[in-house]
Order: C-alpha cells, then structure tokens, then sequence
C-alpha cells in the first residue's frame, strides 16, 4: 500500500463516517431522550434515498402515501384528550403539513425542478414521519421497560421494510449528485459530492451544539435526557420532548439518505445496514455522548474503507466485531444495574 492508497482509503473512510456520525448522534438523543434504542432509523436513510431519486426521476414517490397514512392515523390516536388550540395546532402537524407537503410533490415531481428543490422536497417527505411513528408506536408504552421499547422498535423496523418494498420495489437507484466538481490533489480526487457531505454534516453537528447548547428547547431536551421525572415536574412535557426528539432523529436520517443517494446503489432494505453501523458507533458512545459517538462514526468508516481494501468479502464482519471488545470493556468496567423505572 502506497501513500495515494491510503490517503484514499481514509477519505473514503471519513465521508462514510460523517453519514454515521449524522445517525449515531439521532440514536444517541433518541435514547437519551425517551429510552428507545430507534433500530428503524436506517429506513429514514433509505425511504429519503429512494424518494430523492424518485423525484428526480420526475416521479411522484409512494412515501407521500405513507405520510399521508402515518399524519391521520397519528391524529386520531393523539387528538383524544386534547382540546381547543390543541386540537388545532395537532391537526396542522399531522394533517395539514403531510397535505402540502403531497401537493408539492405532485405539482413539482413531474417538472424535474432540480437537484436542491429535489432534496428539500425529499427531506419534506420523510423527516416528518420521525414524530408521526413516535406518537403511534412509542408515545402510548412511554413508561414501559427499554426491553420492550426495543421489541416495538424491531417490529416497527419490519413493518417498515414491508411498506419500504411495497412503495420502491425491489430495485435499486441513485439520485443525482450535488456537485459534478473534482478537485486533485496529485493522485488523490476528492468529489464535489463528498465535499457536500462532509460540509453539511459539519453543519448539521454545529446546529446541533448550538440547539442543545444554546436554546430553552435544548435545555428542555437535555433535562429530560437527565431526569424524566425531575422535568415533568418543573413542567417540561416529556411528550413533546419525545415528538422533538424524533422530529430531529427523521431530519437527520433523511439529511443522511439524500446525501449518500450518488454515492451508492441505494435499495428498500440499504438503510439497516447503514443505521447498524452508526449503531455501533452509537454503542462505543455508550449511548449517552455525543462526542465519542461521532469519533466512534468516523472510526467506524475508517475501518470499513480498510476491510473493504484488505478483505472485502469480510468487511461487515469485521466493522460489526468492533463493536464486541467495546461490550466486554464495559462489562468488565460497570456493574449490572437494574432498568429505570
């Protein structure tokens, strides 16, 4: 291996790794936030990759109709108990957005509008579907154990996959890149498409410091992270906090799959995949810091781009193994504690 090899190797290894650091972070809030351990994230990758694609394509993609379906049936499951500007405000979430959002598609789909009306437009699409599975998923066994929380969320990841092959097909697709531009370096090419994704996943990291770190939301988010009990009782709505926490899991899955889309070959079922690794980075962040999770998300790309160098047959296996002396650590390092109730 020469010097030009391994330069490539880690480029390649730190633009994948940025994808993963992005869904690593949504796991880690979502966790932190309402204890779920979000397996079906990866189909956020997916569902935005193909719908991407889709609209480029000059296609109408199913997803609209399945965020059609999730918005109604996420308003009739919350709508009771609520009342008066309530009602209004969930009827305008789960109703009147899915609504616009399909309406643009229809209009904008056939006229091929362009690469950025098209990721928007794609992000539009399934981002919102993050807080919709919450309120008809997670939020009715909110107080339930992670174990079952993590069964539901392994159910909803088959259901999903179904509904994902259902709307896509079984055939894969690309969607356009960002930027056509290549930049050298001697014999190193670094593309404008990766130049996006790292740029933008630097961005989405910043907005996320400074979300967390500098807004009442934040504070509001990080309190319940801490204390779901403690914030109920100074008045922060641990529902809403789980709403948010999703509404942001699903933008950054979305961001996630658009941004990947011209890299590779995207299918219904790519995303687990994909979520599995920034899983595992997630996992190395012991499912609570942010930071060592996006270190874990680029290491995990490192190594990946290396197997598939070294022992491209085996490259799953050996970014899936790193994550076996990291669990050993930890059980020889913490003593076994019960679920919080």
């Amino acid at each position: 291996m020469d010097s030009t090899i391994l330069v490539v190797l880690v480029q390649d290894g730190v633009v994948n790794g940025a994808i993963y650091a992005l869904l690593a972070l949504s796991l880690v809030l979502v966790f932190a936030v309402t204890r779920v351990i979000f397996i079906p994230q990866g189909e956020f990758v997916s569902f935005a990759a193909l719908t991407y694609a889709a609209l480029d394509h000059g296609v109408v993609p199913g997803s609209v109709y399945l965020l059609l379906a999730l918005g109604g049936a996420a308003f009739v499951r919350s709508v009771w108990g609520l009342r008066g500007r309530a009602r209004v405000w969930l009827a305008v979430e789960t109703l009147v957005l899915p609504a616009i959002v399909t309406a643009l598609a229809f209009v904008l789909a056939p006229l091929k509008p362009g690469v950025a009306v098209e990721a928007v437009l794609a992000l539009l699409i399934v981002a919102p579907m993050g807080p919709y599975l919450y309120r008809l998923a997670f939020q009715p066994m909110a107080e339930a154990s992670v174990l079952v929380l993590l069964i539901a969320a392994v159910g909803l990841h088959l259901a999903l996959s179904g509904v994902g092959l259902l709307m896509f097909g079984p055939e894969g697709t690309r969607g356009p890149a960002f930027s056509s531009a290549m930049l050298s370096y001697g014999d190193v090419i670094v593309t404008g498409q990766s130049l996006w994704i790292l740029g933008l996943a630097g961005l989405s990291m910043a907005g996320l410091y400074l979300f967390f770190g500098h807004t009442l939301l934040g504070a509001a988010l990080r309190a319940t992270a801490v204390n779901r009990l403690g914030a109920r009782l100074v008045g922060i709505s641990t529902e809403r906090s789980g709403v948010i926490a999703f509404a942001l899991a699903g933008l950054l899955g979305a961001a996630s799959g658009v941004l990947i889309a011209p890299l590779t070959t995207i299918y219904y079922d790519s995303g687990f995949l994909i979520g599995l690794k920034g899983f595992v980075a997630a996992i190395v962040g012991a499912l609570a810091s942010y930071p060592l999770a996006v270190a874990a998300a680029l290491g995990v790309g490192i190594v990946e781009s290396f197997s598939s160098f070294w022992a491209s047959a085996f490259k799953e296996v050996i970014v899936f193994t790193v994550i076996i002396p990291v669990l050993l650590w930890r059980s020889w390092r913490h003593e076994p504690v019960e679920d919080e109730e």
